[in-house]
This record gives structure tokens, sequence and C-alpha cells, in this order.
């Protein structure tokens, strides 16, 4: 697969099937990540890989604060901005529509929240889940260090024939997560990402783009 194609088939999954992921391929992966750019060389990123049953645990812990109706621990960076506005209200509201249509929710369905929350905190069935951190220290540029490294793995798990989705979710029950991972206070969670086999015959979703004219200029020649 090359560089194109991995680009291409990379998305969101959010249904897999059980069969483990090695942790060979996972090593392989991470350790080819670790050549992701980084300002100053500093490589900020600190991940934890959950597989197994403290994985299982996870998800029985996580699912059952949703279930309880547990609206989750205080976020320490905000998802979104406080105010959207156009296009981004536009391109939001799509996809969030095609992702509720995907899953089978209706969104107008007054349980849609908990439903939505106990979908993602089983992590979509997926058999790995990759938790990734910062120091507290660190500021914009080493958070954007974090995303590129993030999409450096994701595109090398298409490599690997795996399918992958970032879950900025889990940082509203980071007080699980940290229990079970043994993070200290010192790390702020940015996201997990699921990791495995996309599962066969359900839904796949594939939220369409902005064409690259709205969002690129060209200067010169």
């Amino acid at each position: 697969m090359d560089v194109y194609e991995a680009v291409d088939s990379r998305r969101a999954a959010r249904a897999f099937s059980d069969e483990p992921v090695s942790r060979e391929v996972l090593e392989r992966v991470l350790t080819a990540a670790t050549r992701a750019p980084s300002s100053g060389n500093l490589q900020p990123w600190h991940v934890f890989v959950v597989t197994g049953e403290p994985l299982a645990e996870l998800k029985r812990r996580t699912t059952a604060r949703v279930l309880a109706g547990d609206p989750g621990d205080d976020r320490e960076y905000p998802m979104y901005p406080a105010e959207l506005t156009s296009p981004y209200t536009e391109r939001f509201s799509a996809a969030a529509a095609q992702r509720f249509e995907a899953l089978g929710i209706a969104r107008a369905d007054p349980d849609r929240p908990r439903k939505v929350g106990a979908l993602n905190s089983e992590a979509f069935g997926a058999p790995a889940l990759l938790f990734c951190s910062l120091d507290r220290s660190m500021g914009p540029g080493q958070w954007a260090d974090a995303g590129m490294y993030l999409q450096t793995v994701m595109l090398l798990l298409r490599a690997e024939g795996l399918h992958s989705c970032p879950q900025v979710m889990w940082t509203m029950y980071r007080k699980t997560v940290s229990e079970m991972v043994g993070a200290d206070d010192g790390l702020v969670l940015f996201c997990g990402v699921c990791v495995g086999f996309e599962k066969e015959g359900v839904p796949r979703l594939r939220t369409g783009r902005a064409d690259m004219t709205e969002t690129v200029s060209f200067i010169g020649g």
C-alpha cells in the first residue's frame, strides 16, 4: 500500500472485529512512527497501549459511568471553539448527521448521548486502544506535534491492513483512564485511538471533505 492509498483509505472506523492485533505489529508501527515530525525534536507524546483484560476492564468501568449518566470529568482542554462560524458549522453538522445515520441512532433520539457514549466507551469493539498524553508543560506547538505523530501512526496502521478511530471522548473519563494505565498527574490526556480490523458487514462511514480549492491558496507560479 503506497502513501496515497493509505491516506485515501484511512477513516474513523466505528465497528471492529474481535480479531486481536499482535504486539509485534503494534511495536513495528509505533517504532516507525518515532520518525514523525517534532519541532526541536522534543517528541512530546507519551503513549499507553492497552489490550486484553486491562482493556476489557477499562471498557467496563467507563461504560458503567456512561450508562449511569455520569457527565464525565472536567475537560482539561476544549474539543471545539466556544462558537463555530461558517463554514465550520456546516461541515460539523453534515458530518454529525452522517455519523448518527451510520451508527443507526436517530439524531432526535432523546437517549442519543448515552447510546453514542456507550458505543465510544466500548471502543467500537476494538481489541487495542492507544492513549496519547503530553506533559503539562507543553504548549500549542507540541500539541501540533502530537497530531502529526498520531496521523503517522494511523497511516502506518493502514499499511498493516488495520483501521483506527481517534476518540477525544476518553478525555471526558480521563480519571478512569489514568487509574487503569497508571498515568501521573503531570500528563494531560490528548485522546484515545481505537485499533483493529474492521468488522465485516457493517455500514462504512466516509464523511465528505471540502474541495481542495476551499482550503488552499496558491501564491506564485
